[in-house]
């Protein structure tokens, strides 16, 4: 039988996958994925651009396929789901996130919904390590130094940054990546890990974390780590009330999703000297306009949601997007299935 997914991801036509510069800038998406599907019989229609697909695009396009592979990017509400109708058997998202997708109107609808957070954990992990390095030991001030000519003689003082030798790093949910990046840090000295969530976890034992509530957490943690998925109970955590509770020497980072924080407070508390500094790989909105304020500060670190991009985890998740497509086609179990 012929199903036909469509296919909203940004597949560029260039094929190859080394790692020259040509290759890197034209390979707009995974192929895996595409051909997991193509393999397997289907019929794709695809957005073949740099751009996320307009909202018009993908109404337009949606009608009458029977399976719908999307990004994070994608907003998949109920006018697409509308403009899909009944014959749409499932949705596939490359993403570990999913605030992209109303669930609840796919559970109304009987449309089981594949996602992909196993296979981004260790990159994700890595990239947040990376991130809080960056930011607590001022790599982007040292490098404007360099750049700006601001480079003088050894000063003892200069650039001194924030150590995690000794320190209490507090981890906002210690789910797969959160404990990745605790194991992550351990090797550099941390003195003890604070974690919370709806309820202890299992692998805290791995690290020895202690469960705590938020407001213990963020009063004594030297290094607050966003990890958790976001969701309607969690929007605005980190808000000006909760900066104002952390160390004056706290460093925020966040790797989860940019709804975690009142952006406008974070930057009063970086301003006003309330907390350190902070390094954001996600953002609200992405991306983040280029006169926003957060970029005018020193103690700000922000990078563009590259939290998974290394090419293994890319294709990964797109390869695990399709088989979660095709497993609804076929009447299998999905790999990775978020919502039955």
């Amino acid at each position: 039988m012929l199903y036909r997914p469509l296919m909203s991801v940004r597949i560029s036509r260039q094929t190859r996958h080394d790692f020259s510069k040509e290759s890197l800038r034209h390979e707009t998406s995974p192929r895996s994925g595409v051909d997991v599907l193509t393999a397997a019989g289907c019929e794709i229609t695809q957005w073949d651009s740099d751009d996320r697909v307009p909202k018009q695009e993908l109404i337009k396009n949606i009608a009458g396929k029977d399976g719908l592979f999307c990004l994070l990017t994608d907003r998949i509400d109920r006018k697409v789901l509308d403009a899909a109708g009944p014959q749409l058997k499932v949705i596939g998202t490359m993403s570990g996130g999913y605030d992209h997708i109303d669930t609840g109107e796919c559970k109304k609808r009987g449309i089981p919904i594949g996602y992909t957070p196993d296979v981004l954990t260790n990159a994700t992990a890595e990239l947040t390590v990376a991130l809080l390095l960056a930011t607590s030991r001022r790599l982007k001030e040292g490098m404007n130094a360099v750049v700006d000519g601001k480079w003088g003689t050894w000063s003892p003082l200069w650039l001194c940054g924030q150590g995690l030798d000794g320190a209490t790093v507090g981890v906002v949910g210690l789910g797969r990546i959160g404990l990745a990046v605790a194991k992550r840090l351990q090797p550099f000295g941390v003195k003890q890990f604070l974690y919370t969530g709806n309820s202890p976890k299992e692998g805290a034992k791995e690290i020895g974390a202690n469960f705590v509530d938020f407001d213990t957490l963020v009063k004594e943690s030297d290094f607050v780590l966003g990890c958790c998925a976001l969701t309607d109970k969690n929007k605005g955590l980190f808000n000006a009330d909760v900066f104002k509770k952390m160390k004056k020497t706290a460093i925020f980072i966040n790797t989860s999703r940019g709804g975690l924080v009142v952006q406008e407070d974070l930057y009063d508390a970086l301003k006003s000297g309330e907390i350190l500094a902070a390094g954001l790989d996600v953002t609200t909105p992405e991306p983040l306009p280029t006169d926003s304020p957060l970029l005018g500060l020193e103690n700000c670190v922000v990078i563009p949601h590259i939290g998974s991009a290394n090419m293994k985890t890319r294709c990964a998740m797109s390869e695990l997007t399709a088989r979660n497509i095709l497993a609804v086609f076929n009447g299998v179990p999905m790999p990775c299935p978020l919502l039955v």
